[in-house]
């Protein structure tokens, strides 16, 4: 055997023991014999910062992509985006770029969970926003974002939200049920109705709408849930009519509220509506009929009236994607992406309870008032770099957090559907001001 093939076959074998010891990173590893200075030069690593100089901050986008609520989650994954090319635009957080990582939870509370698992494990997210569903959103913070210590914003509304077992990792950027129940309940009446029927799904918001809906309301109500995987509701709706209901007041997304005023109509079980925040949309409005809906009112959370924040992210908005955002809870989720940023440049770091322990402190007064929009998230950032307090003042509200994460202030619209199929917003009832 030559000397050239028992080196060859020296070299294969000691490749061989150094991949095998890769694999164990716990055993105690002997120490390395000492190569010619030439080999040395080759080998060498290229010089690595540390993961904090390098490594982009990551942020989960946990929404409902391809359930009942797809409609309005693809159009906060343009908000959500843009404040991601505001963020890199600025230089990043600290000097990082921040990325974004898309999850898609079907509207299934189970998928849902195993999709925040997966962007907390395998992903290595620092924070997260979402979800929309109340019902995903209430398990993914106990039994991922709290045990895992990541910072979670949602656009969920159930009074459940409050009391979730969430170690204080959970916030939102809507405003909680228990303030649009008296508004919707107000609004019932001024419609000229003292007993109705209502309609709700039986998952976290539902129920958490229904009983605070049930406390506000002063006259006669039929409450029934629903199973939302249903294929007709028609038993439902005649059991809530039963005692002579003048209206149907739905709490459904959007796929079972197409079915449910289909059968309403046809059965001629109701011809007044009034509605949640979900029904608040042109989708529902095409498929059942303007002929069947128009000046039906309904009530949800909105944003504030319109502020220098407001006005210079909808021109940013505008001249991203070349027209005006077309559905709610848009503004409500850049808001999410940006408060987490400022909160981590802040805490100048990637930590999640460094990020949850700052997010209060860069909502609230006092502090520097720091607007949304590209101009604004640049200077927020810059100040808070400089250690200033701040006081962001976002696109859809102040990110004013209390105790339980909830919304200290905010408004509830009351809108309706126009004849002309366009919906119109008809007042901005103030909460919390």
């Amino acid at each position: 055997m030559s000397k050239r093939l028992i080196v060859g076959l020296l070299l294969a074998a000691a490749l061989a023991l150094a991949a095998c010891g890769d694999t164990q990173d716990d055993a105690p590893q002997p120490a390395p014999q000492q190569a010619p200075a030439q080999q040395q030069e080759q080998a060498q690593p290229e010089p690595q910062t540390t993961a904090s100089e390098q490594d982009p901050l990551k942020i989960g986008l946990l929404l409902d992509f391809s359930g009942g609520l797809a409609h309005f989650c693809a159009e906060m994954r343009l908000g959500v985006e843009l404040a991601i090319k505001h963020l890199n635009d600025a230089g990043g957080v600290f000097g990082r770029p921040v990325e974004l990582i898309i999850a898609d939870t079907k509207l299934e509370p189970l998928l849902g969970v195993e999709e925040a698992r997966r962007l907390v494990e395998v992903e290595g997210v620092h924070a997260i926003v979402g979800a929309l569903s109340s019902a995903v959103t209430l398990p993914v913070a106990e039994s991922v974002s709290a045990p895992s210590s990541i910072p979670q914003i949602a656009m969920g509304t159930s009074p459940q939200l409050s009391i979730a077992d969430d170690d204080d990792f959970l916030f939102r950027t809507t405003l909680s049920d228990i303030s649009q129940a008296p508004v919707l309940a107000k609004l019932i009446r001024d419609r000229g109705f003292s007993n109705v029927g209502v309609i709700y799904r039986d998952d976290p918001w539902g129920q958490g709408f229904a009983e605070a809906l049930d406390t506000a309301w002063d006259g006669q109500i039929e409450l029934v849930p629903i199973d939302p995987t249903g294929f007709s509701f028609l038993s439902e709706l005649q059991h809530s009519a039963r005692n002579g209901a003048e209206a149907l007041v739905l709490l459904a997304f959007t796929v079972e509220s197409e079915v449910i005023l289909r059968e309403a109509i046809e059965h001629e079980v109701y011809e007044q509506f009034v509605f949640g925040p979900v029904g608040r949309s042109i989708s529902l409005l095409n498929a059942v009929g303007v002929e069947y809906l128009a000046d039906m009112h309904g009530t949800g959370p909105i944003p504030s009236p319109p502020t220098d924040s407001s006005r210079a992210w909808a021109a940013d908005f505008e001249a991203e994607y070349g027209r005006s955002v077309a559905e709610p809870y848009v503004k409500e989720a850049y808001d999410a992406v940006i408060a987490l940023a400022l909160a981590a440049q802040t805490a100048g770091s990637s930590e999640g309870a460094a990020i949850r322990d700052q997010l209060r402190n860069i909502g609230a007064a006092p502090g520097e008032v720091v607007m949304a929009g590209a101009a604004g998230v640049a200077r927020g950032l810059e100040l808070a770099a400089e250690g200033v307090e701040l006081d962001y003042q976002g696109a859809a509200v102040t990110v004013d957090w209390d105790e339980h994460g909830d919304l200290s202030r905010g408004y509830v619209g009351i809108w309706r559907f126009t004849p002309e199929s366009e919906i119109e917003l008809v007042e901005a009832v103030p909460f919390g001001q």
